[in-house]
């Protein structure tokens, strides 16, 4: 079984629309999908449980690490999943990662593009599919098998931003087979709509060199919310 974790924040119209296509992508793969609510969310989103068959739970904490481990641990699937709420899957998400845990892999990726035409957005997309400095960003979508995700003891609850990359680094350490699926996930552009290509990049590239330099969490976190507007992030 592949178990779907959605962390989300005030997200119920993304929410709607995610939870049909992932119905949609199901062929013959056993599969539970679990949203993972913050404890401010306001938007009713608890409610969509009642037409689309996915458990809703409200977590204790507003931090992504913290709402993704509270339902790893509900989760009955043996791969797990990790989806933001504004992305798209392909309508073979699901045969896609069961194909690469059969292909002998315990983890993956997907390569997205923006569901904003740019010609600077597809520059941006086309890194995804290899190999590189932003590898195993949330948009990407993780998905590793629930022994390797316990063995590594799931996200850290403490790292408040850049939780992704944080437990990426640990599968890199210890050496867990990965693989990019090169079958674009979509995901919003809506950070770009606030803020400047040239603003949310150089905010991208000074976060990330500034995590491997070993700035906490809290600082990066502060950093964000100073240099990004308009971003919904539980």
């Amino acid at each position: 079984m592949i178990s779907i974790i959605i962390p989300a924040h005030n997200e119920r119209e993304n929410l709607s629309f995610l939870l049909k296509d992932i119905s949609l992508s199901a062929n013959k793969q056993s599969y539970e999908v679990i949203v993972a609510l913050s404890p401010t969310n306001g938007d009713n989103s608890e409610k969509l449980q009642e037409s689309n068959h996915a458990q809703i739970i409200q977590c204790k904490k507003l931090c992504r690490a913290v709402q993704m481990n509270e339902a790893a641990r509900l989760a009955k699937g043996n791969v797990l999943a990790f989806l933001h709420a504004d992305v798209k899957p392909p309508r073979s998400f699901l045969n896609d990662i069961e194909k690469t845990i059969e292909e002998g892999y315990d983890a993956g990726f997907f390569s997205y593009k923006f569901d904003k035409k740019s010609f600077f957005l597809r520059i941006n997309a086309s890194f995804t599919s290899k190999d590189g400095i932003f590898t195993g960003g949330g948009d990407q979508c993780l998905f590793i098998k629930r022994s390797i995700f316990e063995k590594l003891n799931g996200f850290d609850d403490r790292q408040v931003l850049m939780e992704d990359f944080e437990f990426f680094d640990r599968m890199k350490r210890n050496r867990i087979r990965y693989k990019i699926i090169k079958n674009n996930l979509i995901v919003s552009a809506r950070k770009y709509q606030n803020n400047s290509y040239v603003r949310v990049n150089f905010t991208n590239l000074l976060l990330v060199v500034l995590f491997k330099m070993g700035y906490s969490a809290e600082k990066l976190k502060s950093l964000h919310n100073r240099l990004i507007r308009g971003q919904n992030h539980s």
